[in-house]
């Protein structure tokens, strides 16, 4: 898949492009009908499919008190679109000025840069200034700019309407079975392994702190996890949480995870922790002798549940 960060840089890359448009925060199942119907199209027709999203996402500029935590980043969004079989995927930065943009200049300028066949967007898509723009613009606009547009309705289940905010919900409260569902995959964290204080080494037990990149974390405990690593998938335990029992709790909460027969430096490196089954609560532990008595545990219970902590590939 091809990226590109400005409408610039897709100037004559294709011909007969059918477009999905959206934010597209977590790739949900309804996103996933949104996009694979223009990849769908684009390979019926001969075209290209190209998914047009933005960063940041537009409330972190437009509310940022009120802007949510994020299903994915901008990195785990775009491995999730990849998956779908997509030929490009066209990210744009989202800043004030864009947000002044009238809806109709923006179809404008997407059109003139790209070969537009189709928009396929979702029935609750806005865009433009004051969100003035939705699907029933895009139609009245396609004739003038030679393209259709697609309106694609949400998807349910079980009579529950997924979507972002839906799903961020059930991860807050625990529910990541249903998140998962709804997400049509595990739910999952995309972060950057950070240098942290060395305690995990210290307890025998070597940790990544990852820096999750403001995607949403699930209550605090302690979970069995896979990590994917490269073209790897590793066993694991996550714990989520302020760490209670040191002298000094953690400020703020924190995603650790130790990997199951691993040592490996992996500083800097995007590891995407993939959350299995919550062992237990996050716990505060008389001594540091009980706690690592209890990640030994934790790490025994993880690599059972987890099949012998084999390392396999994707």
């Amino acid at each position: 898949m091809q990226i590109f960060r400005s409408i610039e840089e897709i100037v004559g890359k294709f011909e007969r492009v059918f477009l999905a448009i959206g934010v597209f925060d977590g790739v949900h199942l309804g996103h996933q009908h949104v996009i694979g119907q223009a990849r769908d199209d684009a390979q019926s027709e001969g075209g290209a499919s190209v998914v047009l999203t933005f960063d940041p996402h537009p409330m972190q500029v437009l509310q940022p008190d009120k802007a949510p935590q994020l299903l994915t980043s901008t990195p785990h969004k775009l491995r999730l679109i990849e998956k779908l079989g997509v030929n490009a995927c066209l990210v744009l930065g989202f800043d004030k000025a864009f947000s002044l943009l009238p809806p109709e200049r923006f179809v404008e300028k997407v059109a003139q840069a790209i070969h537009l066949r189709e928009i396929c967007v979702g029935t609750r898509f806005r865009f433009g200034h004051n969100r003035d723009g939705d699907v029933h613009l895009l139609k009245a606009l396609a004739p003038k700019y030679g393209f259709s547009a697609q309106e694609i309705q949400p998807v349910k289940l079980d009579d529950e309407m997924i979507s972002s905010t839906v799903i961020r919900q059930h991860v807050l409260n625990g529910r990541l079975d249903r998140a998962g569902a709804m997400l049509g995959r595990p739910f999952s964290i995309v972060g950057t392994v950070m240098a942290g204080d060395r305690r995990g080494h210290e307890l025998g037990f070597p940790t990544a702190n990852v820096d999750s990149h403001s995607e949403v974390l699930p209550p605090d405990g302690v979970y069995a996890v896979r990590i994917l690593l490269g073209r790897g998938s590793l066993g694991g335990v996550a714990n989520v949480g302020v760490r209670p029992t040191f002298e000094q709790p953690t400020a703020g909460r924190v995603l650790e995870v130790h990997i199951l027969d691993f040592d490996n430096k992996i500083y800097g490196q995007e590891i995407e922790v993939e959350f299995v089954k919550k062992l237990r609560e996050e716990q505060r532990f008389e001594s540091i002798d009980a706690l690592k008595r209890q990640i030994a545990a934790d790490a025994q219970a993880a690599g059972k549940l987890l099949g012998n902590r084999a390392v396999s590939s994707r």
